[in-house]
């Protein structure tokens, strides 16, 4: 059996999303578009996890003109699609790397568990196959798990690491990764850091630490700031975009775990209401199997179009 393509990865990754988006609208597009069933459409929508300003976005839209028609249940799926994509390609932005001097630092953040360890590997991996010069940085020394998982990707990868001791001063580290980086030409150093949410103060104090550290050496870095989210948690996502932008001044996202289970419209809604760019989506477990999105195809999918026998 063949592997199955990025578009196939998509749709079983936005599945449940979709799903639940066309079992909500089931049935709502048979009859005129009165108030009662616009009502019922918005409801649909921000019950996907779409957000409340995308609903009534999507709502406003089926609005104009108050229909004097029927609008069959496709219709109303394009539509759909459309507001989506008018979302998400806004802020659909590859990361790139761009620093001049190098190397360009990228700070990860992200609670524990989100797979913030993970999706450093998967974009070390995307760099390199962009044949950039990579580097990681195990600046979660909170835990010595997350850095004998870091130290394991980067073997299997093929990148250096700059590591040190458990409970060792995270800034220092990220220091002398900088440091040896930039001695060997490297083009993209991202930096793991801790996740431990529930001590908000001792966090902050951390990264704003790095960050003063990094600033010395290069007034402009951090380049990036990328909060990684974990899209089964729904709309606990946008909580923590919130906290995580307070905290640690977030200047991207990357949207993980978007499998079988994920709420995906929760993308949609982080778009609509923070505006912050998402670099790229996790679809899969393999080390490949984390990219750039299209809005459009994504859109689409999310809307259900293509699963109606309208794939063009």
């Amino acid at each position: 059996m063949s592997n199955p393509s990025w578009h196939d990865k998509l749709l079983g990754g936005f599945r449940r999303t979709s799903d639940r988006l066309i079992g909500n609208l089931a049935g709502l597009g048979t009859g005129r578009l009165d108030q009662a069933t616009l009502d019922d459409i918005e409801e649909a929508l921000i019950a996907s996890d779409l957000g409340p300003k995308t609903a009534a976005r999507i709502r406003a839209r089926l609005a104009e003109g108050n229909f004097e028609r029927n609008m069959e249940e496709l219709g109303i799926r394009l539509i759909v699609a459309e507001e989506i994509e008018k979302v998400l390609e806004t802020v659909a932005r590859p990361i790139e790397i761009s620093a001049f001097p190098r190397p360009h630092v990228i700070l990860v953040i992200g609670v524990n568990g989100s797979g913030k360890t993970t999706t450093i590997a998967k974009l070390a991996h995307l760099f390199t196959e962009q044949d950039y010069g990579v580097m990681l940085a195990a600046g979660d020394t909170f835990r010595a798990a997350a850095i004998g998982q870091l130290a394991t990707w980067a073997d299997r990868i093929g990148v250096p690491i700059v590591r040190g001791p458990e409970g060792g001063d995270a800034a220092g580290i990220v220091f002398d990764a900088v440091k040896k980086a930039t001695a060997t030409g490297i083009d993209a150093l991202i930096v793991d850091t801790a996740g431990r949410l529930q001590n908000k103060r001792e966090l902050m104090d951390e990264l704003a630490k790095i960050k003063r550290m990094l600033g010395k050496i290069d007034p402009a870095s951090p380049h990036d700031v990328i909060l990684v989210l974990d899209a089964t948690t729904g709309q606990n996502a946008l909580a923590q975009i919130e906290v995580f932008r307070e905290v640690a001044g977030v200047t991207g996202l990357v949207m993980t775990k978007l499998d079988g289970t994920a709420r995906g419209g929760v993308l949609v809604a982080a778009a609509e209401q923070f505006g912050l760019p998402i670099h790229a989506i996790g679809v899969g477990e393999s080390v490949g199997d984390l990219r750039p999105f299209d809005a459009r195809e994504v859109a689409r999918i999310i809307a259900g179009v293509e699963r109606m026998g309208n794939g063009q």
